[in-house]
């Protein structure tokens, strides 16, 4: 392996002390033309590349900022780092993803990796419910702001969508078409999400005059196509069978929309479903999905405001101020969910 070319192999060779060299990179203006040229030379034959981490370390100032997801399989959270990346580049910043598959103990890990290499602050979706992570995490005195989490216990920043608003918006569609029972898949009950927007659905069931036994809950380990195909097997084997589907996001609405369609169940005129995101696929897929639109590229940008504002605050006299932005969500009817009853 090769080598690096460090400061010191840049002197020895332009025959100038370390100095020297640091002044030429950093303040060229103070070296003679003739020493700043011999020294730009060195630096070209040898190919040196100054130690951009190195260099922030010193000043304390990261240009670097974290953002850890539940999944970046899912285009939801791609666009979530669209907005992100866009809001960071803007203030010169760079933007370190990371993705913890849903797992706490792969989170636990990235947030570690966070702090030793001390980033400017990090965009968390955590997957730990405990909070066990986020409360090591903060020692560190790292600033951190939750997306597509409400910050609830905890005095941090958080930018979210109102997931009991979308999950009523979901489940009062499908009654408002006739639909007396309704599946929900849900994920993993452990994610705030979920629990969320099953509480939007039996608001809306209630609000129809239909009790929670309306809702036949199909819970998933994970947030994937392949985990809807699954929930999909399940919903076919009941013995009565729900009219309707309102899925906890899109992966698992497409998921359940390949099972339907392998078992010649025709959607939507023997099944309703509904998704959650609108992804860029729900109104590519073969049926498309009617979903819940988060809007993802705007809560990435003002998280990374939000993160932004809170680590320049130290240069300015206005203190930060650390609050909740809740988003709303709005319903996309596409065809997966017109059938007439």
């Amino acid at each position: 392996m090769a080598q690096s070319v460090g400061i010191k192999d840049v002197a020895r060779v332009a025959g100038v002390s370390v100095g020297t060299v640091s002044n030429v990179i950093n303040r060229p203006d103070t070296v003679a033309a003739e020493t700043r040229a011999r020294v730009l030379s060195a630096i070209d034959r040898l190919g040196y590349v100054r130690s951009e981490s190195a260099r922030q370390l010193r000043a304390g100032r990261s240009r670097i900022m974290g953002l850890l997801v539940l999944d970046m399989g899912n285009p939801f959270f791609v666009d979530v780092a669209r907005g992100a990346e866009r809001a960071a580049r803007e203030a010169g910043l760079g933007v370190m993803v990371c993705n913890s598959a849903q797992s706490p103990g792969e989170e636990a890990e990235y947030l570690s990796l966070f702090a030793e290499q001390r980033v400017r602050g990090v965009l968390l979706t955590p997957a730990d419910a405990t909070g066990r992570n986020i409360e090591a995490f903060r020692r560190h005195g790292i600033p951190f702001v939750l997306v597509d989490r409400v910050a609830e216990g905890t005095t941090e920043c958080s930018v979210s969508v109102d997931d009991v608003a979308g999950g009523a918006l979901a489940v009062r569609h499908l009654v408002d078409a006739g639909h007396r029972s309704v599946a929900y898949v849900s994920g993993p009950p452990g994610l705030n999400q979920v629990r969320d927007r099953r509480t939007g659905a039996l608001n809306a069931l209630a609000e129809a005059g239909l009790g929670p036994d309306r809702l036949t809950e199909l819970p998933t380990e994970r947030l994937d196509v392949a985990a809807g195909r699954d929930a999909g097997a399940r919903l076919l084997g009941l013995a009565e069978r729900p009219t309707a589907v309102f899925c906890a996001n899109d992966l698992l609405a497409l998921g359940v929309l390949q099972a339907m369609y392998a078992a010649g169940v025709g959607v939507p005129d023997d099944l309703a479903i509904v998704g959650y995101d609108d992804i860029e696929f729900a109104a590519a897929a073969a049926v498309p999905l009617t979903s819940v639109r988060q809007p993802a590229v705007t809560m990435g940008a003002l998280a990374a405001g939000l993160l932004l504002e809170e680590t320049e605050s130290d240069s300015t006299d206005k203190p930060h101020e650390h609050r909740r932005v809740v988003l709303r969500p709005e319903l996309v009817v596409r065809r997966s969910s017109l059938s007439a009853r």
